[in-house]
């Protein structure tokens, strides 16, 4: 009888979602409350759509870099770690040997089974060097591509969420009408947002939707309320 086979399907682009998560929530809410609070100051957008892709564009580099750096830090610290265990693997083998075994026992192998698994390893220092980088520190080999993916991605989503509350502004010549549209916008796109992010994920996507609509909501307010104490 033929048997369907075996189809696992796991979501791995929980980095990039998180790039795009930090890009688009800072998009939509900071540009957003500066349009917001400069609306109660003026009457005309001329000067919020200025100041408004003015922040865009440097809330955008600062993100990004921010992103960057970020995975290069991870990135270093990654190597630093890995020359620590090679040279751990070399000079001190039966400690290393006793770690091994621990994290063997630590999943409910015994002594005895996991003695063979501990001796192939040891004749595999490569291998053993990055069995110790996973499952004693928990670290992952980077992708030598990601900080400067990390930063592209994190200034676009941030770019593409601050348009967003801006569009209003672009088209309408008065303020206040573009306020009111920005506000609906807003947090129409938040709840897509949100929906999108949840699916992709596997989190609930209403569930996400709701969340991202109140934390996105009360911080563009809480920042709402701020910029137009200011102005």
């Amino acid at each position: 009888m033929p048997q369907t086979p075996h189809i696992e399907r796991h979501f791995t682009g929980t980095a990039t979602v998180r790039d795009i998560v930090i890009g688009m929530a800072d998009g939509l809410t900071v540009p957003f409350a500066l349009a917001a609070g400069l609306s109660g100051a003026v009457d005309t957008t001329r000067i919020i759509v200025t100041a408004g892709l003015a922040e865009i564009a440097a809330g955008s580099i600062a993100m990004g870099l921010g992103g960057y750096l970020a995975a290069q830090s991870d990135a270093e610290h990654y190597h630093a770690e890995r020359q620590r265990e090679v040279t751990e693997v070399t000079e001190k083998p039966e400690a290393e040997v006793a770690e091994t075994a621990a994290i063997f026992s630590s999943y409910g192998v015994t002594e005895d089974d996991s003695r063979p698994m501990v001796d192939a390893l040891r004749t595999r220092p490569e291998a053993w060097v990055d069995f110790m980088m996973r499952f004693e520190l928990g670290l992952e080999k980077p992708d030598p591509k990601r900080a400067l993916r990390s930063a592209v991605t994190i200034a676009g989503a941030y770019i593409v969420g601050g348009l967003i509350p801006l569009g209003p502004y672009i088209i309408s010549p008065k303020a206040s009408t573009a306020l009111v549209a920005s506000v609906a916008i807003t947090l129409l796109a938040l709840a897509i947002f949100g929906y999108v992010k949840g699916y992709f994920t596997g989190a609930p996507p209403l569930r996400s939707s709701m969340q991202t609509v109140l934390i996105g909501g009360v911080a563009a307010g809480v920042a709402f309320g701020i910029a137009r104490a200011i102005s």
